[in-house]
């Protein structure tokens, strides 16, 4: 029986650890179902690297922007720059980007800044933001919504596990969450509950390979393939078919990462 179709929306392929794997990588996702992901860059200086990838397998698309845990330490992007990535036609969203206090707190004005610029970016070609939150909530709401209504884009919450209230004023802004291998985690229950609640056509699945793998592989390197575990565990959740889940998250990636249409 043919495993229904889901697409890793967040991964790190073009890190070393899958150096020399790509082939069969890919070939263990679309086993699993996985017939597509996004592999995301995020130092701009390694953009060739991450391109090639995309250009050297169907399966695969990217998205380009600076992490905000090295947003002091890497040249701040321009617009012009991120405009240029983003003509390539597998360039799908920009980021990641966002506000990381946990680790970064001392760069929070560099981090908001470089964030700005990549909302602009995402507003003027369309493509969705995808953002990287963590410790700082009020901060990411506070930004995410005065740059909403200077003009509209769309974005995806990626590996969303911060707090209701921030899951809600993405939800309120029309975003999007993405569902990691923590949602499987036992003890996530609240975060389960989460997206529960969210619009169902709200939600995409991702791995964030090579971390965050689900059971049974928690605490081993973390793949697109098992973006299927996750998407299992969330469909059984919500106690409907895992076909009709995948089928929905498959909708809900179309029409975010319009891009990666076929």
């Amino acid at each position: 029986m043919t495993a229904p179709k889901i697409t890793d929306s967040h991964c790190h392929i073009d890190f070393d650890t899958f150096e020399g794997e790509h082939d069969d990588l890919i070939t263990r996702a679309a086993e699993a179902g996985v017939h597509r992901m996004v592999t995301i860059c995020t130092k701009l200086r390694q953009a060739p690297q991450v391109r090639a990838l995309a250009e050297r397998h169907a399966p695969v698309f990217w998205a380009a922007g600076t992490h905000p845990m090295s947003a002091a330490e890497e040249p701040l992007a321009t617009l012009d720059e991120l405009l240029t990535l983003a003509e390539h036609p597998k360039f799908v969203g920009i980021g990641e980007t966002g506000l990381d206090y946990h680790y970064t707190a001392e760069s929070a004005s560099i981090q908001q800044e470089s964030l700005r610029i990549h909302i602009e970016v995402a507003r003027q070609t369309r493509l969705p933001l995808i953002i990287h939150a963590r410790a700082a909530d009020d901060d990411m709401a506070r930004i995410l919504s005065e740059e909403h209504k200077a003009g509209a884009y769309t974005c995806v919450m990626h590996c969303f596990s911060s707090s209701p209230e921030l899951a809600q004023a993405a939800l309120d802004l029309g975003f999007y969450l993405s569902i990691s291998g923590i949602a499987a985690f036992p003890k996530s229950s609240e975060l389960r509950d989460i997206f529960a609640n969210a619009p169902r056509d709200r939600l995409l699945v991702e791995t964030d390979s090579p971390y965050l793998a689900p059971p049974p592989y928690r605490g081993k390197r973390n793949e697109p393939a098992y973006s299927a575990h996750t998407a299992k565990r969330m469909a059984d959740h919500f106690e409907i078919p895992y076909p009709d889940f995948a089928a929905q998250l498959e909708q809900n990636f179309e029409r975010l990462f319009w891009k990666a249409q076929p």
